[in-house]
């Protein structure tokens, strides 16, 4: 995702006008506060849990256990052994009446420790069996009976219900890696893209990296990841997120879209109102810890510690490093129309507002014709400045207009509602997707608060969006999010059949308090200057959207091919056709099977896949020898992909290396070279996570279109798809207009040659030569096909259910 790109941005953060930038906390003090934060969190969490009725453990499964001991007690049966006697000694003496007190006592004293040891129990055998990672390891589609064993034990100590954070004090934590296996992964990983003599100084520096420096900074790093959750995800916030000082649109922010070809409603207050509500909704389950944790494959779980931060969280500029603002709780959002900020109450003493209040009171902002005052129509374009002046201005705001500035960042999440339509359109599809996706990546440059979380955008014709703050979670989290929130809003809420919310509205509503900016002049030029940045920054934005329906996964599944490894593959092949070079490519891997995991790098530019592409770009290579290599090739993309989920990648731990090198002030050339390399193809998966929540059988419409970020470097593109349903799979290309190099609509012509070129290699993918007319040589395909490549000719629906 955009992580691709803070993390090419590295250096640039750790440097100050081309000079580096001392760290000036010793290593031993990082250390110790990482595992400061670490109990702290740990201590929250256990207070959280408890309030809940989640920790230790459910309080009716102690009640259960007294009853039990008391039942024995009863039937003059001693299952502690003599030991109820014994407490029963240590107890005051009061009488001869209180003797059945003095044995209830004893009883829920015994009870206890026996509760509290069985817990204690359970929490280590199953920290035991989370730490095998042993079915990662097994061939693509099977399990063998020792996983199906270890499967089985794994669900037997999870207990019958587990709740959202229920494995997080049993989750192992992330490994250290040995320098020696990371650096030779590393050079494998460059030996692609590296000519012969860059290669061999790069291998060089390896060496003396390993011989001098090496076993100091291991040292460091194994004791941090003794005393803190995580080794690295702290520091990987901070360094190559926080500690940025560029812009966060585009650079740090990556987007969602609606359904593709529905959209429920097409009033713009009603499919607000219902949308808000579902996202409200989520956030109450989200702190009651009623979602289900997140299990891969359906059998392993997650770490969920990122759902903590998803509403009520702001990152507050600062003029070094950003931090983190997070609320427990926030009763309004903010929300942006035509330059103006309101204030919208979400809760009464009733509890949650209903969809139709809610609608109500956007109506009442939609119908509001007071214009913007001075300053404020372009005030958001502050938050797309660089980080350092927005944090300085933001003084001056915060002295002039707390109030107001406090009601946006102290709101549960962000409301943009847009003066214009947006999505798929009949007249022109193409077009109007592409239009679609630069409006949430990066807007006008003002009509988005980036500080936020997240901001809901919903357009005049009811289509939605989501713009996502990256520094706080990863994809897969705010996606889970916006798959509750769609499902919710049209399926479970829906509309009447006027395509209002349902429900009355409320005249005793209060009407939506209007923000109230008492700016100084003195920072108009900051603003205008924001502004230039922002709009320079967005119209340089090359957005491409197609969704690729000749096939899907299903396809994928009968050729018994990864269906990851599957698109990583047709990326290199396009990449190469594009651009007529191999390049580093970076995959996002979640590394979230450890506590306080994030990602993990997969670098799929291997030597096995660049042997593949350029054998399908030799003529002379048969069918049957092309698909040999793509089969090797796939076969190592899924080793490098496991290790990374692992624990056993390379970024994160020669990145963990790299800053403790600075806070030790130790040169070494070798991390240096690693840090700085750059990204030209960032590509990441957009995840379909809960499939439950409706059938896309029996609605084949309501399809996510997924969604995208920005390119990782100037001459670079940022690459994300999602399976959508068995049989379509939907690219999200960005690039920047200002490159000579990068064409994101040329890009994706290239990858749907590959993916047909690809397909062909299968017995399976046969038919696909005769489902396309006027095979040629000029198609400029392989195996000559004529790319179709349009998007899928059905016509977007508004009302779909009412």
């Amino acid at each position: 995702m955009a992580e691709a790109h803070q993390a090419s941005s590295l250096l640039s953060s750790l440097s100050s006008d081309g000079a580096e930038v001392e760290l000036s906390s010793p290593v031993w003090q990082e250390i110790y506060l990482s595992g400061l934060r670490s109990w702290k969190r740990h201590l929250w969490r256990v207070w959280n849990d408890f309030l809940t009725g989640a920790v230790p453990a459910s309080p009716f499964s102690w009640l259960f256990l007294f009853s039990a001991i008391q039942l024995a007690w009863f039937l003059q049966l001693d299952p502690s052994l003599g030991l109820m006697d014994k407490i029963k000694e240590l107890l005051p003496d009061w009488g001869g009446q209180h003797y059945q007190l003095q044995g209830l006592l004893a009883g829920a004293l015994f009870a206890s420790c026996l509760w509290g040891a069985l817990i204690f129990t359970l929490h280590v055998a199953l920290r035991l069996l989370l730490s095998h990672h042993g079915w990662l390891l097994e061939p693509h589609g099977t399990m063998s009976s020792p996983t199906k064993t270890w499967l089985a034990l794994v669900r037997i100590f999870s207990g019958r219900h587990p709740r959202l954070f229920s494995f997080q004090r049993a989750l192992p934590r992330q490994p250290v890696p040995t320098a020696q296996e990371s650096v030779r992964k590393y050079l494998e990983s460059v030996r692609p893209v590296l000519g012969d003599d860059a290669f061999d100084r790069a291998a060089a520096l390896a060496s003396d990296f390993l011989r001098l420096q090496a076993p100091r900074l291991q040292l460091y790093l194994r004791l941090k990841s003794w005393c803190a959750s995580n080794y690295v995800s702290d520091w990987w916030e901070e360094f190559v997120y926080l500690r940025s000082r560029g812009s966060l649109m585009v650079n740090s922010t990556y987007y969602m879209m609606d359904f593709l070809y529905v959209t429920p409603t097409p009033l713009q207050a009603a499919r607000a109102g219902n949308a808000v509500h579902a996202l409200l909704l989520y956030r109450h389950l989200l702190n009651q810890q009623e979602i289900p944790p997140t299990l891969l494959m359906g059998m392993r779980p997650l770490c969920s510690a990122q759902f903590e931060r998803i509403f009520n969280t702001t990152r507050v500029p600062g003029v070094e490093k950003d931090y983190l603002r997070h609320l427990q709780d926030s009763r309004h959002v903010a929300v942006f129309h035509r330059g103006r900020f309101f204030r919208v109450g979400t809760h009464s003493s009733n509890g949650l507002l209903s969809p139709r209040a809610l609608e109500q009171q956007f109506q009442e902002i939609l119908d509001d014709p007071s214009p913007a005052c001075p300053l404020e129509e372009h005030l958001a374009a502050l938050t797309a400045a660089p980080r350092s002046m927005w944090a300085q201005v933001r003084e001056s705001v915060k002295t002039h207009a707390a109030a107001a500035l406090e009601a946006v960042e102290g709101a549960a999440f962000f409301v943009s509602l847009d003066s214009e339509p947006a999505g798929l359109t009949r007249e022109d599809p193409a077009a109007s997707l592409d239009a679609y996706a630069h409006a949430l990546l990066a807007g006008r440059g003002h009509d988005r608060w980036f500080d936020k979380s997240f901001t809901l955008i919903v357009f005049s014709n009811g289509k939605l969006g989501l713009s996502v703050e990256h520094s706080w979670a990863d994809c897969p989290v705010s996606g889970h999010m916006w798959e509750f929130t769609l499902a919710t809003e049209c399926f479970q809420l829906g509309y009447a059949a006027d395509g209002h919310c349902k429900g009355q509205p409320d005249p005793a509503l209060p009407q939506p308090q209007r923000l109230q900016w008492d700016l100084p002049e003195e920072i108009h030029p900051s603003i205008s200057l924001a502004l230039r940045g922002a709009k320079t920054l967005s119209g340089n934005v090359d957005c491409h959207v197609f969704p690729f329906s000749h096939f899907g996964k299903s396809f994928i599944k009968r050729c018994h091919v990864s269906s990851d490894s599957f698109i990583q593959l047709v990326l290199q092949l396009a990449h190469f056709r594009d651009r007529g070079q191999f390049c580093l490519t970076y995959e996002s891997a979640m590394s979230r099977l450890f506590l306080e995991g994030r990602t993990e790098t997969v670098r799929s530019c291997t030597r096995e896949a660049c042997h593949f592409v350029r054998a399908m770009e030799d003529k002379e290579k048969t069918d049957q020898q092309c698909l040999a290599l793509f089969r090797v090739a796939v076969d190592k993309h899924q080793a490098l992909l496991k290790a990374a989920m692992s624990g056993q990648g390379i970024d994160r731990h020669l990145f963990a290396l790299y800053i403790t090198s600075r806070l030790l002030h130790m040169q070494s050339p070798f991390l240096t070279q690693v840090q700085s390399q750059q990204w030209p193809l960032s590509t990441s998966q957009i995840p379909v996570q809960q499939m439950h929540l409706f059938d896309v059988h029996d609605y084949p419409d309501y399809v996510s279109s997924g969604g995208g970020f920005g390119p990782a470097t100037d001459h670079g593109y940022g690459i994300s798809y999602i399976f959508m349903g068995e049989n379509m799979i939907t690219f999200h290309i960005s690039s920047k207009k200002s490159s000579t190099k990068t064409d994101s609509h040329r890009l994706g012509q290239h990858i749907e040659d590959a993916l047909l070129d690809v397909a062909s290699l299968f017995q399976a993918g046969q038919h696909l030569k005769c489902r396309f007319r006027g095979l040629g040589e000029n198609s400029g395909c392989r195996r000559g096909f004529l790319s179709s490549k349009t998007v899928d000719p059905r016509v977007p629906t508004t009302s779909a259910n009412f």
